[in-house]
């Protein structure tokens, strides 16, 4: 097959180079004159910020408006309550695959053993998680889902913001397509306008999503200038067996699940591939959620199910940053701090991958997660800073991992479901940009 240039995975994938290149110049051309970042450095680092902060803008209209309006459509389907419990379902299966395999890699590799009594940097964490904290973030606090946060900023002020809680707007999301099932004929003219809403949506979204080659340049690119690989110097083994436990799931878990569906993998990963180039480099399953329903629907899954599973799963569906990185983060805690764990401990960590996941809330990074698991088996929680000097190396590699497995979940479904066009699964990646 002869290469497309104008595809937009080609696009994509093109503009990562070209952003490696330009990280890799924003270093040789080191410090600016404060000590702060140079002009090409901060160039790529504004230009990633704007194209994500372009796509988390539409984030919460889309995730209201595709919950409320694919929720109304599914009660034309008999089987709305089945699709909704094998979402969940595999949801568990392929986040329980995932954390026995960073187990099983943790236990081969033992990759803080090595370091025991060691002096290692330690940052201290922004936000750490705990079951109760993480229960009552479920409870919506007002109705439309919105947190204030404070932060400081470079000259020692604090400054207020307000962001939206994507797990509390998909309880309410969900919370209200349910009521206009419940109300009926009264609830159309209500839905009419969520319809109208997601078609506006939506074409935004096509207009933000063109601009994906040059977000991923600015991202990457801005990625390489800011951090480098030195960091790794340390922890170079706990990096090599995350990203091998990742590798795994999404070049051997991931095809041998499609395949034992009856699917072939070579056309899921030519069509999901945008999205997961795209959650690499941007580092946010939230944010890459667009891109990610779309191309579950280029796959041939039914817009209707895909506009449910696909909010859902970048919310609570975190193969990478919930399955595979904490199992081996806390191993890797345990024997840097010289801590035995037991076979109840592994359980442990089994049990809050599968269950917590959603703690991640699909925001960019795991140390809410991390932290979880930490506290869970009473390991220090300090661990958690040791690593938090590599975590955005860590981060693009999570979060591929993170959108492929959100995508695969739905193909899976959609095809036990019967609800898969396999005609459109298997046509060929044409070369226009990713349609919304």
């Amino acid at each position: 097959m002869a290469l497309n240039y104008r595809s937009f995975g080609f696009q994509v994938l093109a503009g990562m180079v070209v952003g490696l290149l330009l990280g890799l110049a924003a270093r040789q051309i080191g410090a600016g004159p404060d000590g702060d970042l140079n002009w090409l450095a901060n160039t790529l680092k504004t230009t990633g910020s704007i194209f994500v902060s372009l796509l988390k803008a539409v984030v919460p209209p889309l995730v209201f408006a595709a919950i409320v309006a694919s929720i109304a459509n599914l009660r034309a389907l008999d089987n709305a309550a089945r699709l909704a419990g094998q979402t969940l379902l595999w949801f568990a299966i392929t986040a329980l695959i995932a954390v026995v395999i960073g187990l099983a890699i943790g236990l081969i590799v033992q990759p803080g053993a090595s370091l025991h009594g060691t002096a290692l940097p330690v940052k201290q964490a922004d936000s750490i998680g705990g079951w109760l904290d993480f229960l009552k973030g479920l409870v919506p606090g007002n109705s439309l889902a919105l947190s204030a946060g404070s932060k400081a900023v470079e000259d020692g002020s604090i400054t207020t913001t307000l962001s939206f809680n994507i797990l509390q707007l998909l309880v309410i999301s969900i919370a209200i397509g349910l009521a206009t099932l419940k109300v009926g004929e009264k609830a159309e003219p209500f839905l009419a306008f969520v319809r109208s809403l997601l078609a506006v949506v939506r074409a935004i979204l096509g207009w933000i999503i063109r601009l994906t080659p040059i977000g991923s340049a600015a991202l990457i690119g801005s990625a390489v200038a800011t951090y480098g690989w030195s960091a790794l110097a340390q922890l170079g083994s706990f990096t090599a067996a995350v990203y091998l436990g990742l590798a795994i799931v999404l070049l051997v878990v991931y095809p041998t699940l499609l395949a034992l569906n009856g699917l072939k993998p070579l056309p899921f990963f030519a069509k999901a591939w945008p999205a997961i180039q795209l959650g690499f480099v941007s580092r946010s399953s939230v944010g890459t959620l667009p891109v990610t329903e779309t191309v579950t629907e280029r796959l041939g899954v039914e817009r209707g199910y895909a506009a449910f599973a696909i909010p859902l799963a970048s919310t609570t569906k975190m193969d990478g940053c919930a399955s595979i990185y904490p199992a081996l983060a806390a191993i890797f805690v345990a024997g840097f701090y010289g801590i035995p764990l037991t076979p109840l401990d592994y359980a442990l960590i089994a049990f809050v991958s599968v269950i917590g996941s959603a703690a991640t809330a699909g925001l960019t990074g795991a140390i809410v997660m991390l932290t979880l698991t930490l506290s869970t088996l009473g390991l220090p929680l300090e661990g958690a800073g040791l690593l938090l000097a590599i975590d955005p190396i860590l981060d693009m590699g999570r979060t591929a991992v993170n959108v492929a497995g959100q995508v695969l979940v739905g193909v899976i479904v959609a095809k036990r479901e019967g609800i898969l066009d396999e005609g459109a699964y298997y046509a060929e990646a044409r070369g226009e940009v990713v349609a919304v």
